[in-house]
């Protein structure tokens, strides 16, 4: 596939650009659809939602607020009421707004103004709901009711449509982290058009992922975080799978190879690579099905289509521009040295070779500091709680943090989440009384019933996101309700956020044993190895465990809140632990696939764990870092998306991956490695025989091996030395087959002597290592008769065998 794409690559290119041209022009003339749909059956509050629904069903719009404040006098003052009476006015004029309920407007109104006269609000009621409503409507109301203010008179406005008018410009944030992968990629390649190939694949495969999700909200419910969640996570796995591909497109043409032999081979092994370490993510995001909450079920289609259409576009697409750059993949200096120098050894050299030595030198020393470290991150995983953001979090500065603020101070910190208690029998009139003499409870009214529903308002003493608040919601479930002898239920927003933090918190470990199951089960047929997908699922929950961590001491604690201007702190949104775990767990595994699966190639031809462990590192360690900075980029720039929630899953996102990359996959688990030793591959035999074959490698082509012996056998013998001419003792020396086959293996004696045998003259693969000084692979001819060939190791390279 990778060939024909490559040879055709004129029209594979005009098929995507076609069909990303075709799908956005279907999008933008369909619009969105978007619908944040929190259905948690049998729970209280999604019975006090239906009971509502049913007796006053026309409170579909969303409900905004005005508020304003004076800094002398009282907000009754005829100067005061003849800026913002007019204001009302003309807003209540507009296409769109269904009412307006003044606080000027007879005695219900009344009840619209603080006791001592300084606040007051205004309700606006829109005809639509909140990511229906126009945005120029919203900005023309905004825009209407602040050019009453003056001097002494402050005026905000607070709620959802508001909101949304004040997030930066869409895409924003998509742009920053583009802009900032392509300043990493170009210091990884040292090549522009090098670097244009991941951008260019990550924006192919983001835009037909949100414009595809934006067609199908039109047909099924998905929350408007989807997209944000979708562009977040394609943009990141889009630009690491193509930084892969590229990564060893380059290194086969460095070493030689024909830019289009080269592209396929990439493709055959990092390409499959990618194609295993999308299905992992895809099938680690479907993990959150089973915690059965709808409001994710739209979030697994718009992230899984993103993710599904990056890896088609880095396995069909990126052959084809691959084939438009030829060698132009590579710098000008470096093409300038192939052409000079000829092809590049077959090693890995410099920080990453010394640093795999370093792991295999000292591997207790550095797990138990890279453990260390991942437990001193964890620990505020301890306070963890659970909960809803709201305005109350929005950075100090905007209009909805200032309503939210301002609202509070004149009507208490539980008027942004009152209570709604719907009773359908019993003793409603004890109920009230009761609840009056609640503690806890600031304010009690009840509305005129409807179709036999009774709703009674509550206001708490405390804010919706206070710990008390939730205590209050228990109190009147377990007590209140059942010693009044009424039929009711708690509902409103803040029962239902409660509610669904509780399932959530319920459901959690099904779907963590859920997603570390499927990803043990996917490791285990693919390296046909125990201790590897077991290694896998303890680093997962490692990593899950430091990085929420970071995001309590960030989002619940406060820590660095004003330096990111992302408001105040508060319970981490409910959703956030499955959406995070699903993509953290799907992310590390790619982690692991593009580590382990270098790893395996290495042992399966040299059966040397020591080797395999150090070869795999030292490739692999500088590419998997680059993509974990590229990620850490992409995801930090969703702080500047404007939504708590995505900027949430930003932070707590980057640091997972940051953690994840620079600690576990490049110290702990080679280190882990390291000590297991030879177990790391071991899986019983009767296991073996049953399980399917799925190698993530591509199957090794029979080389031709040598030719059968026409004379007696004969052997490559020498020294092994330092550079600085010094002998290596203990050094393992193998010879193999071109094929990978190992015919002889010994170990160098004090003088550094070695002798091998081989069965005739012909063509070998002779591998030297040394937990001292490194490795080295080198191709040696045999002849006629014994052939002398001294090896020197420096200690700062790793070759790789095949």
């Amino acid at each position: 596939m990778a060939r024909w794409c490559y040879r055709h690559r004129l029209v594979v290119l005009l098929l995507w650009v076609g069909a990303l041209l075709g799908v956005g022009f279907s999008a933008s003339s369909a619009g969105t659809n978007y619908a944040n749909v929190f259905s948690l059956p049998d729970t209280d509050s999604k019975t006090a939602y239906d009971l509502m629904m049913k007796a006053f069903p026309n409170t579909s719009g969303d409900t905004d607020t005005v508020v304003w404040k004076v800094t002398d006098g009282s907000v009754r003052d005829q100067a005061v009421r003849g800026r913002i009476e007019p204001a009302l006015d003309e807003i209540a004029k507009m296409t769109g707004v269904g009412a307006v309920t003044s606080p000027y407007a007879g005695a219900r109104g009344a009840a619209q103004i603080s006791q001592d006269g300084k606040i007051a609000y205004a309700q606006l009621t829109f005809a639509q709901r909140a990511n229906e409503i126009p945005k120029d409507l919203v900005q023309k109301v905004l825009d209407t009711a602040q050019h009453a203010e003056r001097g002494g008179l402050q005026v905000e406005l607070g709620g959802q449509a508001i909101q949304r008018v004040q997030e930066p410009p869409q895409g924003l944030s998509e742009m920053v982290g583009i802009i900032a992968a392509a300043v990493v990629l170009f210091l990884a390649f040292g090549s522009f058009f090098a670097m244009t190939l991941p951008i260019a694949i990550a924006v192919f495969g983001v835009g037909m992922g949100l414009f595809s999700t934006q067609l199908l909200s039109h047909a099924t419910d998905i929350p408007d975080i989807a997209p944000l969640l979708a562009s977040l996570i394609g943009l990141g796995v889009g630009i690491d799978y193509a930084l892969f591909i590229v990564t060893r497109h380059r290194r086969g043409i460095l070493r030689g190879m024909d830019p289009e032999e080269s592209a396929v081979t990439a493709l055959n092994t990092s390409g499959r690579a990618v194609l295993f370490a999308g299905g992992t993510v895809c099938i680690a995001l479907a993990g959150m099905l089973v915690t059965r909450l709808r409001f994710l079920d739209g979030v697994v289609i718009g992230t899984s289509l993103t993710v599904v259409l990056s890896v088609l576009a880095a396995t069909t697409l990126l052959p084809a521009l691959l084939g438009f750059l030829g060698p132009r993949v590579l710098s000008r200096r470096q093409r300038r040295r192939l052409a000079a120098e000829g092809p590049e050894p077959e090693k890995a050299s410099g920080l990453a070779a010394r640093w795999s030595v370093n792991v295999e030198k000292r591997p207790r020393r550095i797990a138990a500091l890279a453990l260390l470290v991942m437990a001193v991150l964890a620990i505020p995983v301890l306070s963890l709680r659970l909960g809803a953001t709201d305005q109350g979090n929005d950075n100090a500065s905007t209009t909805t943090r200032k309503a939210y603020d301002l609202l509070a101070e004149g009507f208490g910190p539980g008027f942004n989440g009152p209570l709604q208690v719907v009773s359908v029998g019993g003793d409603t009139t004890t109920l009230v009384k009761d609840l009056k003499s609640t503690p806890g409870i600031a304010q009690v009214a009840e509305l005129p019933p409807a179709q036999g529903v009774t709703v009674i308002q509550v206001v708490p003493t405390t804010s919706p996101q206070s710990k008390e608040t939730d205590d209050l919601i228990d109190t009147l479930r377990d007590q209140v309700i059942p010693k009044a002898g009424a039929e009711a239920h708690v509902g409103g927003v803040t029962a239902v956020s409660k509610d669904f933090a509780s399932v959530t918190g319920d459901r959690l470990p099904l779907f963590i044993a859920t997603i570390i199951g499927l990803g043990f089960l996917l490791l285990l047929v693919a390296f046909r190895s125990l201790v590897v997908p077991l290694t896998a699922a303890l680093m997962n929950l490692i990593a899950a465990a430091a990085s929420f961590g970071v995001l309590v001491a960030v989002f619940q604690w406060g820590w660095g809140l004003d330096l990111l201007g992302l408001g105040k702190e508060g319970p981490i949104n409910a959703f956030l632990p499955v959406i995070m775990l699903s993509l953290l767990f799907g992310l590390s595994m790619d982690y692991q696939v593009f580590l382990v699966s270098r790893m395996h190639e290495e042992w399966v031809h040299t059966k040397d764990n020591a080797r395999a462990v150090r070869v795999g590192l030292a490739e692999t360690s500088r590419v998997i870092n680059s993509a974990a900075l590229i990620m850490v980029c992409v995801f930090l720039a969703f702080v500047l998306s404007g939504d708590s929630g995505a900027a949430m899953a930003g932070v707590g996102l980057a640091a997972a991956v940051a953690l994840d990359a620079f600690i576990l996959r490049t110290a702990l688990v080679p280190a882990a490695m390291h000590l297991l030793g030879a177990s790391n591959w071991w899986l019983p035999a009767w296991l073996e025989k049953r399980l399917p074959h799925l190698a993530v490698e591509p199957q090794e082509e029979p080389a031709p091996e040598p030719t059968e012996p026409t004379g007696p056998a004969t052997a490559i013998h020498g020294f092994v030395r330092t550079r600085d001419g010094d002998p290596v003792e203990n050094a393992s020396v193998v010879v193999m087959s071109k094929g990978g086959r190992q015919l002889d293996r010994v170990t160098s004696l004090a003088d550094g002597s070695y002798i091998v045998s081989v069965p005739a003259p012909g063509a070998y693969l002779l591998a030297v290592s040394s937990s001292s000084y490194g490795s080295k692979a080198r191709q040696v001819t045999v002849t006629e008769g014994p052939v002398v060939y001294d090896v020197e190791l420096t200690g700062d390279e790793v070759d790789a065998v095949n």
